[in-house]
């Protein structure tokens, strides 16, 4: 039988968060010979009560649900965690498959669906992650001033801990490891906040503010954020 494992030899984990019982135990049918965990949630509200307790290694998300839909559920999971997400889901528009890349899916497999494009998907989405794991824990700037360490989400700004909210971490994460892209409040908005937060962009300035006085030794000046005018901000890695 196909084992799936992750760094630890323990079976990857994958949480399936869907309303239709019945789907869920196919699902579950179809991917545990290929090696996986399968834990299922019958709605959003209990999908993100689970997910920090299993810290799932992928979610499975359905859109369409009573009471918090997958659009919500997946703009949670997005302020604290980077775990790959599949919707799988019966909207199949163009906008709605844009609306949910945007909003943070990793992929999008429209119902109905065949098990075995299910399992390949799941499979691609896992080594993906795998090789991103794979790349330096700890990313360090202006000469070790700036340090952020992506296996235990901290940040040191010359020489102390800085504590950040999980927005604010994503936020900074994001554009660090994008270094000297210039990226638009509007790209930086639809990344982190996703397209169906009620912050807008004016939220974004004021995360990218409450950033500076942060991790800058001179806000008023910045090192790192950078605003190009008319454009958006830069992370500097200088």
């Amino acid at each position: 039988m196909p084992m799936n494992r992750d760094s630890t030899g323990a079976a990857e984990k994958i949480l399936v968060i869907d309303d239709d019982v019945i789907l869920l135990k196919l699902i579950r049918r179809s991917l545990e010979p290929l090696g996986f965990s399968i834990f299922t949630a019958t709605s959003g509200e209990e999908g993100l009560k689970l997910f920090p307790q299993l810290a799932p290694d992928l979610v499975i998300l359905d859109v369409m649900m009573p009471g918090m839909d997958g659009w919500e559920v997946c703009r949670r999971l997005r302020q604290k965690s980077a775990v790959p997400v599949i919707f799988l889901t019966a909207l199949d528009s163009v906008d709605d498959i844009v609306q949910g890349l945007i909003g943070g899916a990793d992929d999008y497999l429209a119902k109905p669906f065949k098990i075995d494009e299910l399992g390949a998907r799941v499979t691609a989405q896992l080594r993906r992650a795998r090789m991103s794991h794979g790349q330096a824990d700890v990313l360090r700037f202006g000469g070790g001033d700036l340090v952020i360490n992506r296996a235990e989400q901290t940040v040191f700004a010359y020489g102390e801990e800085i504590t950040l909210s999980p927005i604010e971490y994503n936020l900074l994460l994001f554009m660090a490891e994008r270094a000297g892209r210039i990226l638009s409040a509007q790209t930086l908005f639809d990344s982190i906040w996703g397209p169906m937060a009620e912050t807008g962009l004016t939220g974004v300035k004021w995360y990218i503010w409450r950033l500076r006085q942060k991790i800058e030794s001179d806000s008023s000046d910045p090192r790192f954020i950078l605003t190009e005018r008319g454009k958006g901000y830069r992370f500097s890695p200088q």
